[in-house]
C-alpha cells in the first residue's frame, strides 16, 4: 500500500510539474504577444540621442518596442507619402513635416517643434588645408554637403553658401551625400577637404574639428518637428512615445548631444 501511495504521489507531482511548465510557457507566450512594436522614422542626425532615449523608454515600458528608420528627412517623407507603415515622424526640417500635414497624413495638433540645431563647417582633425571659415571653401578641392533636395542640412548649407556669395564658385567642388552622417564619413576618411553638417553630428566624431558655425541669418531656421502619423497601427503606444520624447529626461538627452530645446 505504501509503495502504491508513493507511486501515486510521484505521478501527481510529475503531472503538476508538467502542468506548471505548460502554464509558464503559455504565460511567456502571452507576454510576448502583448509586446507592441512601433516604427519611428527619424532624421539621421538624431540617431545617437534617440538610441539613448529608446533604452530608457523600453525600461519604463517593457511591452513597447521602438524600431527606428533613420535617413534623410526628404527620403523619409517620401516613404510615408507612399504608404510606409510608420507611427511617428521626427524630421530635421519643417517643410518636409508640413508637407505630410498638408497631405493629411499628420494631424497638425499631433505635432510639435521639439528641438533646434546649428550648422557647422568641419574639416579632418589633421587637416593642413588652411580652411578656417566658410569663405575659405573657395580654396578647397572637394567639399561635401547633403543633397539639398532631400537632406535639410544640405539645403541649409546651400542657403549659407548662397548668402555668402560663394555657392557658384564651390558648387562644382561639391560631393553630395544621402544624409549628414555620410557627409561626416567623407570628412573623417579624408575623401573631402571639408563638410557642412549639424553641430550635433560634429560633436560625436573625434576625427573632425569644427572650424566655423553658420550665423542664423544665413539660412532658414533649423527646427526639428515630431508628430504622429494618422494611420498609425498603434495610436496608443505612438502617443505614449510622442509624450515621452517631450519629457524632461528625453530633453536632457537631446541637449546632451547638442540639440537646443524649443519648449
Amino acid at each position: 500500500m505504501k509503495k502504491q501511495y508513493l507511486l501515486f504521489l510521484s505521478m501527481m507531482l510529475l503531472l503538476l510539474g508538467v502542468a506548471g511548465c505548460s502554464t509558464n510557457e503559455q504565460m511567456k507566450k502571452s507576454d510576448d504577444k502583448k509586446k507592441v512594436e512601433i516604427t519611428v522614422s527619424a532624421a539621421a542626425s538624431l540617431q545617437n540621442a534617440l538610441n539613448d532615449i529608446k533604452t530608457d523608454f523600453e525600461k519604463e515600458h517593457p511591452n513597447v518596442v521602438i524600431n527606428y528608420n533613420f535617413g534623410a528627412s526628404g527620403a523619409l517623407q517620401q516613404q510615408i507619402s507612399q504608404g510606409a507603415p510608420v507611427d511617428l515622424f521626427f524630421s530635421a526640417a519643417e517643410d518636409k513635416f508640413d508637407q505630410l500635414v498638408q497631405d493629411g497624413l499628420i494631424e497638425k495638433t499631433s505635432g510639435t517643434n521639439l528641438v533646434g540645431n546649428d550648422l557647422v563647417l568641419v574639416v579632418p582633425k589633421n587637416s593642413n588645408k588652411g580652411i578656417q571659415s566658410f569663405k575659405d571653401l573657395i580654396n578647397a578641392d572637394k567639399i561635401s554637403i547633403g543633397t539639398p533636395e532631400s537632406v535639410p542640412a544640405g539645403q541649409y548649407a546651400k542657403e549659407t553658401l548662397e548668402h555668402l556669395n560663394i555657392w557658384k564658385v564651390v558648387e562644382g567642388k561639391a560631393v553630395y551625400a544621402k544624409d549628414v552622417r555620410q557627409v561626416l564619413t567623407y570628412v573623417e576618411t579624408n575623401n573631402v577637404d571639408a563638410g557642412i553638417v549639424y553641430k550635433t553630428d560634429a560633436l560625436i566624431s573625434p576625427k573632425v574639428k569644427i572650424v566655423a558655425t553658420a550665423k542664423e541669418n544665413t539660412h532658414g531656421p533649423i527646427i526639428y518637428p515630431v508628430g504622429m502619423i494618422k494611420k498609425s497601427s498603434h495610436p496608443k503606444e505612438a502617443q505614449l512615445f510622442f509624450d515621452y520624447l517631450q519629457s524632461p529626461s528625453s530633453m536632457k538627452i537631446l541637449e546632451k548631444y547638442g540639440f537646443k530645446g524649443l519648449h
